[in-house]
């Protein structure tokens, strides 16, 4: 006997997994959150739920919104279970599932007429964010694009916004005529200086039709940065059926995640906030060397393995890490280039950190998949790899395996795994990079000429000759016979 999730189906839920302890009418709306999906339910909806099973703060439940027909796609799942969700956390010696219910509702997807109305509820204090990397605008260097057709044309008619920072500054005005305290914006996506990156992109999309209103935001609104971490593979009818195998519970998207999970922020509001420190969260007054630890250490090994593992046709990451090259290429990798020019971390040990990453990383319930990793490469190769090649690059040091890490995203592109399978790409910029990839099999430089994605380290000698020697290694001896010379010191040149 199975229930499909839902307000009325709680108590037959209650059978098998633990559900809220707060009575959902208790909760108001104090957050707008735009990017409804698995991490935001994995993550900052949990920790909200935690708090509200405390008995606290009920009037900072959370009212989604998007623009995006993925959004509408969540959106109708959603209010068929009125918006509850299955969370099932898995560690390697438990699996536990949970029903959350800290979100209230989903606004009309793509209606900025009501999105906005929304925003301008005093009640409404925080707009957080998790629209993914590629999401904010930016080029390799973290610096917003206000030329790019979607934002110029908020710019050129923001009262009816597309985009979620001409929503935030439609929102934002809309306040201060009304006399509104202004609302904090608070990003919860992988990306370095994730608030001030964030920041920029309000700002820069106010200055193109209204560059007073731009100093007023510059002045009054607060846009705290934070380390978020929770591993958290995609949905599919595989965890759909799961959960109703094992749990007996229906639901139309449950989310399946890692048991551990981190938030790092900054104590920046201009509105109050949840008491989120709580139920775990760490408050800090600079959360730069946080991320760097976690950006650089986490996602930039998720990067380094992705590439190998695709190219030797391994589909799962703990898979992948149980293949000792791919396992000893990323403590190699870590360890000689990575973790030494990770700044300190106060009360943290980087090499203790590390270890952790391993055993998260070979978690096999999880299930997380090499083709998520790999995805959207061109947005996360200039925030999670090549920060740490540029700042060994400006050191002096050498980089024979980050080289070789931007090496095997190249062959990648290429198209092949090494026994000649297709690869299905899933990244904004697939036509270029795939056209580059096949050019640079014989001439390396042609991938390294987008200078939107490698910036100052493609100007580097040292690095282009690293990484032609590498990319010319993986065509004439493969992936696994490279990973070997690169274990035995004899890939450099």
């Amino acid at each position: 006997m199975t229930c499909k999730l839902s307000l009325a189906t709680l108590s037959d839920a209650a059978k098998t997994a633990a559900i809220p302890a707060y009575d959902r009418a208790s909760l108001k709306p104090g957050i707008v959150h735009f990017g409804v999906g698995n991490f935001h339910r994995a993550h900052q909806a949990i920790y909200l739920d935690d708090l509200f099973n405390e008995g606290q703060d009920h009037d900072w439940a959370i009212i989604g919104a998007g623009m995006l027909p993925s959004d509408a796609a969540m959106r109708e799942k959603l209010a068929a279970q009125d918006f509850l969700t299955t969370v099932v956390e898995q560690d390697n010696n438990k699996t536990a599932a949970r029903v959350t219910g800290p979100m209230v509702g989903i606004l009309p997807v793509g209606d900025s007429g009501a999105i906005v109305a929304k925003l301008s509820d005093p009640a409404i204090r925080i707009v957080s964010l998790t629209i993914t990397e590629g999401g904010y605008f930016i080029d390799a260097a973290g610096k917003f694009n206000p030329a790019h057709p979607a934002i110029a044309a908020d710019g050129q008619n923001p009262s009816e916004p597309k985009t979620v920072f001409g929503l935030i500054v439609a929102g934002l005005k809309a306040r201060k005529e009304k006399g509104i305290v202004p609302f904090t914006v608070m990003s919860c996506d992988n990306i370095p200086h994730n608030g001030a990156v964030t920041r920029n992109a309000v700002l820069g999309t106010a200055e193109l039709s209204d560059p007073a209103f731009a100093v007023w935001i510059k002045a009054n609104v607060a846009f705290p940065n934070a380390m978020v971490d929770r591993i958290t593979p995609a949905t599919g009818q595989r965890e759909i059926d799961l959960l109703k195998d094992t749990f007996g519970i229906e639901d139309n998207w449950p989310v399946y995640c890692e048991e551990f999970k981190q938030w790092v922020l900054e104590d920046k509001f201009t509105a109050g906030r949840p008491a989120l420190e709580k139920v775990g969260v760490t408050f800090v007054p600079d959360v730069t060397p946080y991320e760097h630890m976690k950006i650089r250490i986490l996602n930039g090994g998720h990067a380094a393995i992705a590439y190998p593992a695709a190219l030797m046709d391994i589909h799962f990451v703990h898979d992948a890490m149980e293949e000792p090259l791919i396992r000893a290429f990323l403590a190699k990798l870590e360890n000689d280039e990575i973790i030494p020019i990770v700044p300190p971390v106060p009360n943290t040990s980087l090499t203790d950190y590390f270890a952790l990453i391993e055993r998260r990383l070979l978690n096999p319930k999880i299930a997380d998949t090499i083709p998520r990793l790999a995805q959207d490469g061109s947005n996360r190769q200039p925030k999670f790899i090549l920060p740490s090649t540029l700042d060994n690059l400006r050191q002096g040091k050498d980089v024979v395996g980050l080289s070789l890490v931007s090496a095997l995203w190249c062959r990648y592109f290429a198209g092949t795994t090494d026994s000649g399978k297709e690869i299905a790409f899933n990244d904004a910029s697939v036509d270029r990079l795939h056209a580059a990839a096949l050019k640079a099999k014989d001439d390396p430089m042609a991938f390294l000429a987008f200078d939107d994605i490698f910036g100052e380290v493609s100007q580097s000698e040292v690095f282009g000759k690293r990484f032609a020697h590498a990319l010319r290694t993986l065509w004439e001896k493969g992936t696994r016979a490279t990973l070997q010379l690169y274990l035995d010191g004899k890939l450099a040149v």
